[in-house]
């Protein structure tokens, strides 16, 4: 048979139409929900009786999000349980990360309630009246909380189900993260073999599940439209002035609990947090544009062990802190959880500020590692607290894209710091590994962690 020769130039014109067209700017959802929040702000201004008629477009986008909240919750609380592997045959590793998670979390929750109170987030916008469902939520619960002495017992029994699909279909979702910690312990009880198609396909609901949200985030333009379109319609120039404060300080936020939090647990093992943070400067680049900690998890699974910690740790350590050490994300929630507050004027008193802090500590693992996730926790947050307004959550949302940017970073960072703690821990870092891999960034011309400053 006959062969057709080709030229270098048709091979080079293959090659080119076999690349992927590039998508059109138009089409990034980002920039969608910044135009959409322009022309909401202008609707607003110039026509704010219309644009208050708008809030109707924020609550169908709402009341889709909603949807999927439950489902996606349980999948991926019930995934991570078992991406964590048989806790006793791992031993000490597992054990020393499941403490470390657990703490650095409940501190970056409990920074994120404490300075957003110190700063008064949406402290300006209490004159914003809460809709009437969240009004006679919040009600309820004051009444329910100074009713009887039994008020606590009644709410325990109500955090665990008495049917499986109930709690779906109700909408429980305590419930519904109670189910999801139970099913994740008994599918790890399970032996390998009869464990992986199951793990298989709940990882693959929990796929078609992101598609969902996709599809339904489609329309995040048309919700974000009418959220800011009606709040400032109703509110005026005060909701852009809250809106633009909310996100400056939660970058300060995240600069503070990375120099000083991580900081301060690098320092106490003998890490420096700039070595780390040089070490991994590629990383934090993709992050700042990506806004989606998964897409730099295969480059730190390569790239940590050449640190130090060994391949198991690593292995362990970093893929089941994507769902269980989010740091941002809790520092996301708290923060956002504070500003829903004020700005719709709904006090807060501290035993129900740990109440909520409780909750958080159980959603917060249940937040996907692709852009987007931490916001559909913390709607599951604000919606199992009965208390905060769902409302709220469409005005978030409008800036959430810049909000999602650091709280990102802030993950991987994170993990990549918990991953290498874990290591010197539970005596699985080599320094002379460690050592090579700085001598293999100065031979690069990169300068090494002890010399990144020179």
């Amino acid at each position: 048979m006959a062969t057709i020769a080709t030229t270098p130039r048709d091979d080079v014109a293959l090659q080119q139409s076999a690349k992927p067209a590039r998508k059109a700017l138009w089409k990034n959802l980002g920039l969608q929900v910044a135009v959409s929040m322009v022309l909401g702000i202008v609707v607003g201004l110039v026509w704010p009786e219309f644009g208050a008629s708008l809030k109707i477009l924020g609550d169908i986008f709402l009341r889709l999000i909603k949807t999927a909240v439950a489902p996606l919750v349980f999948l991926t609380v019930a995934v991570g349980i078992v991406a964590a592997g048989d806790i006793k045959r791992v031993g000490k590793v597992g054990l020393i990360a499941m403490v470390y998670f657990e703490v650095v979390s409940t501190i970056a929750l409990a920074l994120g309630l404490l300075f957003g109170n110190l700063v008064g987030v949406g402290r300006n916008l209490d004159h914003i009246a809460a809709p009437a469902a969240a009004t006679k939520g919040a009600e309820a619960a004051t009444k329910a909380a100074a009713a009887s002495h039994t008020t606590f017992d009644q709410f325990l029994i109500n955090v665990f189900p008495d049917n499986f699909i109930g709690a779906f279909a109700r909408g429980e979702l305590l419930q519904v993260l109670v189910i999801a910690l139970i099913f994740g312990f008994g599918l790890m009880a399970l032996s390998p073999a009869k464990r992986a198609p199951i793990e298989s396909g709940l990882n693959t609901m929990s796929t078609a599940f992101f598609e969902f949200i996709h599809i339904i985030m489609a329309l995040a333009p048309i919700g974000t439209f009418g959220a800011v379109a009606y709040a400032v319609g109703s509110n005026g120039t005060a909701v852009l002035i809250s809106l633009a404060y909310f996100v400056l300080t939660f970058y300060a936020l995240v600069i503070l609990f990375i120099v000083v939090v991580l900081g301060a647990v690098c320092a106490l093992f003998r890490i420096n947090i700039f070595h780390l943070l040089r070490y991994i400067r590629e990383e934090i680049i993709i992050m700042l544009g990506t806004a989606s900690s998964e897409s730099v998890l295969p480059r730190l699974l390569e790239k940590l062990p050449a640190y130090g910690a060994s391949k198991q740790t690593v292995g362990l350590v970093l893929p089941t802190g994507y769902a269980f050490n989010l740091d941002g994300t809790s520092l996301f929630m708290s923060m956002g959880v504070i500003f829903l507050a004020n700005a719709y004027g709904v006090p807060l008193s501290w035993e129900q500020e740990i109440g909520i802090l409780a909750i958080m500590l159980l959603t917060s693992k249940g937040a996907a590692t692709v852009s987007g996730g931490s916001f559909v926790v913390f709607a599951a947050t604000v919606t199992a607290s009965g208390i905060l307004p769902v409302d709220g959550l469409a005005l978030i949302f409008g800036v959430y894209r810049f909000l999602s940017i650091a709280l990102s970073t802030c993950n991987v960072i994170g993990n990549t710091v918990a991953t290498v703690v874990v290591a010197k821990l539970a005596g699985e870092f080599d320094e002379t590994a460690w050592k090579g891999a700085g001598a293999s960034e100065k031979r690069s011309g990169a300068p090494s962690p002890k010399q990144w400053w020179k």
